[in-house]
């Protein structure tokens, strides 16, 4: 038996791993995702609104728009974006960077947010640029869509700057709701290096150097200086550190106000059909997630379904063990193009980057040495 086999957890609540970066049990063998949860119960959101509200107040009427939220047309930023034009008065700039390989139902959602009332931006990164960062995150982070991922901080942080907009909102604060650090739970304001070391995991200035790419190119991946932030500072938070993070209520607030329609069916990877619509690497990233960890898309929305109270333990269970970890055959001939790579050279790209502790390979494919229990 392996050293991680043996000592191989899952949350006693949720379905979450020992394996996850950053995550942590408590005596009771809750991971921290779910401690927060129960947190949230008993948490001052009264108190949290008063502060949104004088962070507002402190941005509101400053230029043309007074704040920033990143969107894809998916259902968290057209959440946010809603409610702060129409709950809070605010007059919001909505920013997407472009996927390198978006879905037509993700184009569709995109347009239908914008129609339903919002002012937009479309930050389009040179294509090639955008793809070879992607392919060197692939091959050297294990992150198939890192050159998307640095320029949807790194991008839309500079375009905020330039326009001297100095409030951004993202979604929800992933490692304090899904299992992670927990540094960001009391204090909504975090700065560019947080997003380089948390976010995109340290690998920021090697992938950028790895890539060979001219500064121009690197244009929407470079965050300003730290000189240009002092000129123009910037607080960059997240709408779910001020009430109560739900993301199918999210979901359901998108459809109704902002046209988001979901899939026909469920979602490659899970069981879910109205989420992350809008890019085929997706896929490919929660399959890289499961090599490396041992838990894939399934098991992340199980899990969250779980904590909202929408589904018990043992159905967790059962739909993990049936969608997780399932090979990207749907969308592979899109991969081999995009990356130029034969199958053979992108499964050994997916090879370097599986836990062999966790995994064996039978048959072509990798196989998992445990069960989720």
């Amino acid at each position: 038996m392996s050293p991680v086999l043996d000592t191989l957890r899952w949350c006693s609540t949720c379905l979450a791993m020992s394996t996850r970066p950053r995550i942590s049990f408590d005596s009771r063998g809750l991971c921290n995702a779910c401690v927060w949860a129960e947190k949230k119960k008993s948490l001052d959101w009264l108190a949290r609104q008063r502060e949104l509200e004088r962070l507002l107040d402190k941005h509101r009427g400053s230029g043309p728009f007074d704040c920033v939220v990143p969107v894809s047309g998916g259902k968290d930023g057209s959440y946010v974006a809603w409610n702060l034009k129409h709950k809070y008065g605010m007059n919001p700039l909505a920013i997407t960077v472009t996927p390198a390989l978006s879905l037509p139902l993700g184009d569709r959602n995109l347009r239908a947010f914008v129609e339903s009332g919002y002012n937009h931006m479309s930050i389009n990164p040179a294509h090639e640029a955008m793809r070879r960062l992607n392919r060197v995150g692939l091959v050297d982070m294990g992150f198939p869509y890192y050159g998307w991922l640095i320029a949807i901080q790194a991008g839309v942080v500079r375009m905020a700057q330039k326009m001297g907009i100095g409030l951004i909102f993202y979604g929800e604060d992933g490692e304090v709701e899904y299992g992670g650090t927990t540094e960001t739970d009391k204090n909504p304001i975090y700065d560019t290096q947080y997003m380089r070391r948390i976010y995109l995991e340290g690998g920021y200035d090697k992938v950028l150097d790895a890539s060979g790419l001219s500064e121009s190119d690197l244009f929407f991946f470079r965050f300003p200086s730290d000189e240009e932030l002092r000129r123009n500072p910037i607080e960059i938070t997240h709408w779910s550190y001020f009430e109560n993070w739900d993301p199918y209520r999210n979901y359901l607030v998108a459809k109704e106000h902002c046209g988001l329609q979901e899939a026909e069916s469920s979602n490659h990877g899970t069981f879910t059909n109205f989420a992350q619509n809008d890019q085929a690497l997706y896929a490919l990233h929660t399959y890289l997630m499961y090599l490396k960890f041992g838990f894939g898309r399934a098991n992340q929305d199980a899990s969250i379904e779980v904590r909202r109270g929408a589904m018990d333990r043992d159905q967790a269970v059962n739909l993990v063990r049936l969608y997780d970890g399932q090979y990207p055959h749907e969308f592979l001939e899109t991969y081999l193009d995009y990356y130029r790579m034969d199958r053979a050279t992108f499964d050994a790209a997916l090879d370097r980057w599986a836990n062999r502790e966790l995994f064996e390979k039978r048959d072509g494919y990798w196989t998992p040495r445990f069960q989720v229990r």
